[in-house]
């Protein structure tokens, strides 16, 4: 059973037209870190079977959010348990990946539930720009998308962004929310920008924040932060080293 359409998508590794240097050199970072995730599949889930601070987050929405809101899944990957969970409660999700691979075993799950999930192939950091519809074959999740997502969740999807362009993606998913959209985020308490680690037998370049530094980041990009917690996690894969997980529920301001 189909549970969702994945959007046509722009060859990451061509031009786009009018893109310039700097523009093409993040696609190609970007791209670097689709095919390690199409490389790693469903290992991903294998690796880190634990998602207590995860689905915890999951539960708030519920709680708070209406039947059938809208929530956007930044770093989707293969569905759960995020999309699984919030279909399950009866919310509207859309998720997002730029990993051909992992939107395939999501599209190919089943997620029952009232409303069938919708997946879309997109670079984060081109969500809330005209580049969603040009480039993306996603016009509902550039300006045409302003205020329509009651919540969003990101969970350890930011970590693959230089810092730098971390506020900026947080600019745009507030963009993105309704006054008074809800954020739910996961990263990794660690001071990094875009660092290259070994991951599952590729090698990615990981960001992280000291939990206050993070806050101090969120609360400028325009963001509340209500709820907060820590969790050690040590990966089911001994070639990862034990990190500090944290978990931010936060809310839009004005």
């Amino acid at each position: 059973m189909t549970t969702g359409q994945i959007s046509d998508s722009f060859p990451v590794d061509e031009d786009a037209g009018d893109d310039g240097p700097d523009v093409r050199r993040r696609r190609a970072a970007r791209a670097l870190q689709a095919v390690a995730f199409d490389t790693i599949g469903a290992g991903y889930g294998e690796a880190f079977p634990a998602k207590d601070g995860q689905l915890a987050c999951g539960r708030q929405l519920l709680a708070e959010l209406e039947p059938g809101a809208r929530v956007l899944d930044v770093g989707c990957g293969t569905g759960d348990p995020t999309v699984r969970q919030l279909v399950a409660g009866g919310l509207r999700v859309t998720g997002i990946d730029l990993s051909d691979v992992m939107l395939s075993l999501a599209e190919q799950a089943r997620f029952p539930g009232e409303h069938p999930p919708e997946f879309h192939r997109i670079d984060l950091f081109d969500l809330a720009t005209e580049r969603a519809g040009r480039v993306w074959n996603a016009p509902g999740l550039g300006p045409l998308g302003k205020d329509g997502f009651a919540a969003v969740t990101a969970f350890f999807s930011l970590i693959l962004l230089p810092q730098d362009e971390i506020p900026t993606v947080l600019a745009r998913l507030r963009e993105l929310l309704r006054p008074g959209g809800l954020l739910a985020l996961g990263m990794v308490e660690a001071d990094l920008d875009h660092v290259p680690l070994p991951f599952l037998g590729r090698e990615l370049r990981i960001s992280g924040y000291l939990r206050e530094d993070l806050e101090r980041v969120l609360v400028t990009a325009g963001f509340a932060v209500e709820e907060r917690s820590g969790h050690p996690y040590a990966p089911a894969s001994t070639t990862l080293p034990p990190e500090e997980q944290l978990f931010l529920c936060c809310r839009r301001v004005g």
